[in-house]
């Protein structure tokens, strides 16, 4: 009850960190679609990078969250950004990179032969059929990996704080400081509750991009 009565009190408080969370997030995912989703691209029109690439994303993402902002912090700090959002994004962005990347690559491998043949058959060239057919054939694979990239940032950029990146870490951060339950519990529903709307969200605007034959 004290809880829910703190997050009925303090709406404006908790909304502009809401706010800060979703623009570090969106940030860090833009560019890494930016980046990602080209590289996938790369890798399937050069498959002997495939493996290279892939799996340096792989080992970025099993570094722990809170060691590979440690290791931000000094990295940064060479260009008077050791702490705030700069590392935090940079962290998140590079955890957003396997999902994106993995599902351009998955999507376009998995595109029907046949319909790569028949667009080879018409002279279509490799950027011509990707940008025709192939990438809106990999619609809904892609964005699959964007909304994991997104669900997995909202979570690890709650410990973005301990950086002073600000965002609904900082509750959390505060909860734990404080021995405040209240701030504590109220932090990690709010990241929770975020995390189920952008998934909800991103699955709609997945339906609305994908052309209406493969829905």
């Amino acid at each position: 009850m004290e809880t829910w009565q703190y997050l009925i009190h303090n709406t404006g408080y908790l909304l502009g960190l809401t706010r800060e969370h979703l623009q570090l997030v969106g940030l860090a995912v833009g560019l890494a679609v930016l980046l990602g989703v080209p590289l996938g691209v790369l890798i399937v029109r050069f498959r002997s990078l495939a493996s290279l690439v892939l799996g340096l994303a792989t080992v970025v993402l099993t570094i722990p969250a809170i060691a590979l902002f440690g290791l931000m912090i000094p990295l940064f700090s060479q260009i008077g950004h050791g702490i705030g959002a700069v590392p935090a994004v940079t962290a998140a962005f590079l955890y957003s990179l396997l999902p994106i990347v993995r599902n351009t690559h998955t999507a376009l491998t998995q595109v029907d032969p046949g319909i790569r043949e028949a667009g080879r058959g018409i002279g279509l060239t490799f950027w011509q059929r990707l940008k025709w057919v192939e990438l809106p054939l990999a619609v809904p694979v892609i964005f699959g990996g964007i909304r994991t990239a997104v669900v997995l940032n909202i979570g690890v950029m709650a410990i973005a704080a301990i950086v002073g990146a600000g965002g609904l870490g900082t509750l959390i951060l505060h909860g734990i400081s404080q021995s405040d339950i209240r701030k504590l519990i109220a932090g990690a529903v709010m990241v929770s509750l975020l995390a189920v709307v952008m998934d909800w969200a991103l699955l709609k605007l997945q339906r609305v991009l994908t052309p209406k034959g493969i829905r």
